[in-house]
């Protein structure tokens, strides 16, 4: 089953799903500002436990090199952003079942009019892979110790999200068109 563009979706209803994803991106944002990822290894305590001899560390290194992998996988910024990608990967695999979706049909669209206008579902679509795309970069590079990356990731799909909310500028959208124009993508498939 595919999403045809002849169909066509409430394009209020991304909408609505970036704004939910843009605050739960805000909130991982500063979580990962004042956890583990930006921490200097000469003040950290991780939770319930200081980091063993942070303070005889030489040079004050960054803290996420000398954390294990559990501590970086148990902090509460990599578990936040593992969430929202998840629902990324929701999003792209099953677009009518995503959570926000589905609550935006259920709660939302009945209160609205009607959509003066049906957009291709394409589009938002590939914008939930983008986002999948960049956080999971963030979450990779975050469980290998980089410094950081999990923040900036974060904030980076934050500003998509928070344009698509809020001014309807859907980046990840644009770069399907553009993509779309260099016939890279979105192409009819010939019937064989």
């Amino acid at each position: 089953m595919s999403d045809a563009p002849a169909r066509g979706i409430d394009p209020r209803g991304p909408r609505f799903a970036a704004g939910i994803t843009s605050f739960l991106l805000l909130v991982d944002v500063l979580l990962g500002l004042t956890g583990l990822s930006t921490a200097r290894a000469d003040a950290v305590w991780f939770a319930y436990q200081p980091l063993a001899d942070a303070t005889f560390i030489p040079g004050a290194e960054w803290a996420i090199r000398y954390a294990s992998l559990a501590q970086r996988v148990l902090d509460p910024a990599f578990l936040l952003l593992l969430v929202i990608a998840l629902l990324f990967l929701w999003g792209v695999l099953s677009p009518r079942t995503a959570p926000w979706g589905v609550l935006y049909r259920k709660a939302v669209q009945p209160r609205l009019s009607p959509p003066t206008e049906l957009e291709d579902p394409r589009p938002p679509r590939f914008a939930q892979g983008v986002g999948l795309l960049v956080t999971a970069v963030g979450l990779m590079l975050h469980l290998v110790g980089v410094p950081w990356a999990l923040p900036i990731a974060a904030a980076m799909a934050f500003v998509a999200a928070f344009l698509n909310a809020v001014f309807g500028l859907c980046l990840g959208c644009q770069l399907y068109l553009l993509l779309q124009r260099m016939g890279l993508v979105g192409r009819e498939r010939a019937a064989a």
